[in-house]
């Protein structure tokens, strides 16, 4: 365990010291970040000008599950975004060959290579909008420590969808616009799960998980949540992360090396 925790420390901060060398990227990931925050929150705005709520929640209720989808955006954009969508190209341009060699597992090497710390911009601004709707709720310090369980649970159900996409490139190459269907699902979790139609709660809940994603985490917050939600978000992140791995293995018997 202690020789994969150095080769994270050795991948992250080389990655790291390569992405300084373009600061300036910073300033214009902060403005493009915070750009899509007003965005959303005006979107959000249309909906509770005239009185009307999602299922019960409240301004700040639903701002804290906005806040919740900006900081899993920003996760997702600093460890997800930049390695599992090279899985593809690996597998386009036959460099997978070269992770297959390497004494490591080849799944921890795709999914932990690099990172983008540019992404945090919006984990700033979302934990900026959780805290201003926290202040405005008068949650707990405790409140805010108790959400970090099932959001966790999140960030690993949907690292293991995402995972499991960009394996089937081994059989479909060209699914780029697969990761973006999934993307574009999760955008869901942006607004509380209790704001859609009954079908449409039933697949973000047990086809497409967003519920676990963003609204079981804001609940919890709130201390609204049931406890067998998080128990099961718990359970399907784990049964999740092993059927990512087993569907690795298998897809591996698949492929064809570039140099065969």
């Amino acid at each position: 365990m202690m020789r994969y925790f150095k080769i994270l420390y050795l991948f992250w901060s080389t990655a790291i010291a390569a992405e300084m060398e373009y600061r300036a990227n910073f300033v214009l990931t902060a403005l493009s970040s915070l750009g899509g925050l007003i965005g959303s929150l005006f979107g959000l705005f249309l909906f509770y000008r005239t009185g009307y709520t999602f299922g019960g929640w409240s301004w700040q209720e639903a701002l804290i599950v906005l806040g919740i989808f900006t900081l899993l955006q920003g996760l997702s954009a600093t460890f997800l975004v930049p390695n599992l969508n090279r899985i593809v190209k690996h597998v386009q341009e036959g460099t997978l060959d070269f992770v297959l060699l390497k004494p490591v597992s080849s799944q921890f090497w795709l999914s932990t290579y690099t990172v983008s710390p540019w992404g945090l911009t919006d984990v700033i601004f979302g934990s900026v909008a959780i805290g201003y709707a926290g202040i405005q709720l008068n949650l707990r310090l405790s409140d805010y420590f108790l959400s970090v369980i099932p959001l966790g649970f999140g960030f690993v159900i949907l690292y293991s969808l995402w995972f499991i996409l960009g394996a089937t490139s081994i059989w479909f190459v060209k699914i780029y616009n697969v990761t973006e269907v999934l993307r574009g699902l999760v955008d869901a979790g942006r607004y509380p799960i209790a704001a859609y139609p009954a079908s449409y709660r039933v697949f973000f809940t047990f086809v497409v998980p967003v519920t676990f994603l963003t609204t079981i985490p804001a609940q919890t917050m709130l201390n609204r949540v049931e406890w067998p939600w998080i128990v099961g978000g718990g359970i399907l992140a784990l049964v999740l992360l092993y059927c990512t791995h087993q569907f690795w293995r298998f897809a591996l018997r698949f492929y064809t090396s570039a140099s065969s």
